[in-house]
């Protein structure tokens, strides 16, 4: 699929050009703090949450001014949530796409207090008025993240993830526990579109159900590359989950079934784009991209 791969590309390029544009450099004693978040979010990766902001909010004819703060936004929230998931207090990560992670680099407090500093600043681009004429899109912008990423969300998700080396969990349990910790912030990636579009209410539900099924392929598929990925060619430590003892999809579910659960959870979410028609080719392009990516 050269088409998607190239906007995919594209977009990460947009994405990379507003993360420079919006976190400034400093100089004096906080100087430290903004290098450290410059130098986790510009650390490259494929931005599919970019992706999935600008995408959704292209089938509403959205100004890519206001997608591309959003998405720039949401990276830096995600990019947050991996400096302080690779801490030592966490997952205890000292590689993160082919480099030292945040806290090897500087310093375990100048890491969380640059995850501190990236999520702040998330808030700030999408409050400012350049994101959106109308302050109620906006405000309904930082609602909606902050439930997604909140004790209900992605941190709630987090703290399931550490209790889940020291407790059995059974499929519907990690089904919940990755629905929160990865699957939330890849739902606000659609809504958030749809948000700025002022997309109607099926149109909505439509996109919340292809964020689903999409979050739990993009899992069972991030479990199958842990367990067999090449370690260099991911430009991360694999194996981590079987090492602590956590149980995963591919671990209850063996890795032959847990790719036919990708496989189909990725032919609901191309069927549930069916209402945007050929407008929402790239979506399903990244769906089918999610299920066959090698890191």
């Amino acid at each position: 699929m050269p088409f998607f791969e190239d906007e995919l590309a594209d977009i990460a390029r947009l994405t990379d050009a507003a993360l420079s544009r919006l976190i400034p450099g400093g100089e004096g004693p906080e100087a430290q703090v903004l290098d450290a978040m410059r130098y986790s979010s510009l650390a490259g990766g494929k931005r599919l949450r970019p992706f999935l902001v600008i995408a959704t909010a292209d089938l509403f004819n959205v100004s890519r001014t206001s997608s591309e703060r959003v998405a720039a936004a949401i990276e830096m929230v995600h990019t947050y949530s991996l400096v302080h998931d690779d801490l030592p207090s966490m997952d205890d990560d000292d590689l993160r796409r082919g480099r030292p992670t945040c806290h090897m680099k500087y310093d375990e407090a100048t890491a969380i207090l640059a995850g501190d500093g990236l999520l702040t600043l998330a808030f700030e681009v999408i409050a400012g008025a350049e994101t959106h004429g109308l302050g109620e899109i906006r405000a309904e912008l930082a609602l909606e993240l902050a439930r997604a990423i909140g004790a209900q969300g992605m941190v709630g998700g987090q703290m399931l993830d550490l209790l889940a080396a020291e407790h059995a969990l059974d499929v519907p349990e990690i089904t919940r526990l990755q629905r929160m910790k990865t699957g939330a912030l890849i739902s606000f990636s659609c809504q958030a579109g749809a948000i700025l579009g002022k997309a109607g209410e099926h149109q909505r539900h439509m996109l919340a159900a292809y964020a689903h099924d999409l979050g739990l392929a993009f899992q069972i598929v991030d479990d199958l590359l842990d367990l067999e990925g090449d370690a260099e060619e991911m430009g991360k430590r694999t194996g981590k989950d079987d090492q602590a003892g956590k149980a995963t999809f591919v671990s209850l579910l063996g890795a032959e079934r847990a790719r036919e659960q990708a496989n189909i959870l990725t032919a609901q979410a191309i069927k549930h784009l069916e209402v945007f028609a050929e407008k929402g080719k790239l979506l399903s392009d990244l769906a089918e991209f999610v299920i066959k990516r090698r890191k």
